[in-house]
Parts: structure tokens; C-alpha cells; sequence
């Protein structure tokens, strides 16, 4: 069975730093892209980081580039994301996402709020 477990959101102040953390497991982790994505109230879902299998390629979306970090290690089947200089626009659910061809699983994800 197929699970993807993110942890550790939360309330942050603005400027402050969070990490999060997706478990994966029933699916060859280290085959897969993993990708963070995130969805506020009334918005899209956004595509905010992406790293490859081996973890040698990252993207960022242009509004966390330079505060965030995608990270991963295939030998705890978990994928990161450090976020620094958090800002009230990042207030959002972020959500992990496994892609490898056709094959797509989600997280049930994790709340994140930025706010004083």
C-alpha cells in the first residue's frame, strides 16, 4: 500500500523557519521524482519544489526560490522541505507528491501558517 506521510508544519511568525518532512512507503522511493506542492484557500494547487530520483536536479517556483530547500535521502525513504524566511503568502497546505511516468501519489498534507 501506497503512503505518503508529511509532518512537521505548523503556526510560524513571519521570517521564522519550518521543515518538512514526507515518509514514503510501498512504492521504490528512489525511482520516483518527489515534488512539493501547495494549495491555499480559493488558489490553484502550485508546484513550489521538485527533485529528481537521485536528488542530482532541484526547481523551485520563482516565490520560494532562494528560501526554500528540497532535499531528500533515498535510504530513509523521505523527502524535506527547509523553509526559511517564511512569509504570510506561503500560508498554505503543502503537499508531497511521487511521479514516475504515468504513476502519481499524493500525501494527505500538512498545514502551514505564516502569521504574527
Amino acid at each position: 500500500q501506497v503512503q505518503l506521510v508529511e509532518s512537521g508544519g505548523g503556526l510560524v511568525q513571519p521570517g521564522g523557519s519550518l521543515r518538512l518532512s514526507c515518509a514514503a512507503s510501498g512504492f521504490t522511493f528512489s525511482s520516483y521524482s518527489m515534488n512539493w506542492y501547495r494549495q491555499a484557500p480559493g488558489k490553484e494547487r502550485e508546484l513550489v519544489a521538485a527533485i529528481s530520483n537521485t536528488g542530482g536536479t532541484t526547481n523551485y517556483a520563482a516565490s520560494v526560490k532562494g528560501r526554500f530547500t528540497i532535499s531528500r535521502d533515498n535510504a530513509k525513504n523521505t523527502v524535506y522541505l527547509q523553509m526559511n524566511s517564511l512569509k504570510p503568502e506561503d500560508t498554505a497546505v503543502y503537499l508531497c507528491n511521487a511521479k514516475r511516468q504515468t504513476r502519481n501519489y499524493w500525501g494527505q498534507g500538512t498545514q502551514v501558517t505564516v502569521s504574527i
